[in-house]
């Protein structure tokens, strides 16, 4: 009896080691910070403080998923304002990328392009900037029709962010990618575009791919993308095979982001930010640190090294200070702060206007910060 009570013993363990060795391997989901690069805080999220998503709601629900930056576009102006301004942001450790939005109202949407109040609003905008220092970028814009790309407001306010240095956030299909960056003084080359859902019609994966070969400012950003993720019978649904190849050939290229357009979105936040954890953890974990954060921070000249804590820690021992400030020329440019008490973010640099590369070295009245 004994014999055969140790015999079942083993053939239950064989049995659970060849369960365990047959199973795919679940990986952990990604446990670091996050920079939502695609927010909206509409007015109806708001309504003057008294909608059903006041700041304190919306930052609590950032601050609980991990997320510790956020590009903010709204409609109008005053909800990204709003949360600019706020001292729970600085409390939630949340680091507020303010963008123009082209829309007053749900009418601009459809004539923006070719509606000179709309660059003059911009422009005003831009001369009055936010409690936070100045605006960041432009967007997010919509074209239902890609040739509206060539609209006289439309290709001016490309060459405004070109000379501005501004990042544009676009909502438009592939063909509109193209002659967005044509109306740039570099047609393209220089310009910094986010590509919102990376095409939400479904640009093929190839196609994808060429843009962000001919084009070095290009970002996709994955929230609704198509065809990124492919239902699992074992449990979440995962990075499909095309996307995952595409990510790992260009790791420094993309973007996540909540596109909080409707307050379901804002209901749902807490669940779109780990969805993308799932999946993220996927990847090689320097990929997913990028797509998840790096990529989002050098955009906007903050620290990629900074953890999930909101402290810092760096891949390579710290160098030394620099006496210098970054040139006012550099398109790379730091919003409140980075980590350390060393001047200089090692592994960033930004560009002049000739296109010379400096090390970013931030002012040394920031140091402490």
């Amino acid at each position: 009896m004994k014999n055969m009570a140790v015999a079942i013993v083993n053939a239950a363990f064989t049995a659970l080691f060849l369960i365990a060795i047959s199973a795919p391997a679940q990986a952990a989901d990604y446990a670091g910070p996050l920079f939502d690069a695609h927010l909206h805080y509409n007015v109806e999220a708001w309504d003057g403080q008294s909608g059903p998503h006041p700041p304190s709601d919306v930052l609590a629900r950032m601050q609980k998923s991990g997320v510790r930056a956020i590009v903010s576009n709204s409609r109008p102006n005053d909800g990204t304002k709003l949360l600019v301004a706020s001292p729970q942001a600085r409390q939630a450790g949340v680091t507020v990328v303010p963008f123009i939005r082209l829309y007053r109202n749900r009418a601009d949407y459809d004539s923006w392009f070719k509606d000179e109040s709309i660059f003059d609003m911009v422009q005003a905008e831009l001369a009055r900037g936010t409690a936070a220092g100045p605006y960041r970028g432009i967007g997010e814009f919509h074209l239902y029709d890609s040739a509206n790309a060539n609209g006289a407001v439309a290709a001016k306010l490309m060459a405004l962010a070109e000379e501005k240095e501004l990042v544009v956030l676009a909502h438009v299909d592939d063909a509109a990618i193209d002659l967005l960056m044509a109306n740039t003084p570099s047609k393209g080359q220089k310009a910094r575009l986010i590509w919102a859902h990376t095409g939400i019609g479904g640009a093929s994966v190839e196609r994808v791919d060429t843009l962000l070969q001919r084009y070095p400012g290009l970002m996709g950003e994955l929230s609704y993308r198509p065809g990124l993720t492919c239902a699992a019978s074992d449990g979440p649904e995962r990075l499909c095979p095309v996307w995952r190849a595409l990510l790992l050939k260009h790791p420094t290229r993309f973007l996540i982001g909540s596109d909080t357009w409707i307050n379901p979105r804002w209901q749902a936040y807490e669940g779109t930010m780990q969805g993308y954890r799932a999946w993220l953890g996927e990847l090689p974990s320097e990929v997913a640190r990028a797509i998840a954060w790096g990529n989002g921070a050098r955009l906007f000249g903050m620290n990629p090294w900074r953890n999930e804590s909101g402290a810092c820690h760096h891949r390579q021992p710290q160098e030394k200070c620099h006496e210098s400030t970054v040139s006012t020329r550099c398109t790379t440019r730091p919003l409140f702060h980075a980590c350390g008490r060393c001047a200089k973010v090692s592994g960033l640099a930004c560009l002049d206007r000739a296109g010379t590369a400096h090390a970013l070295v931030l002012p040394r009245a920031m140091e402490n910060h």
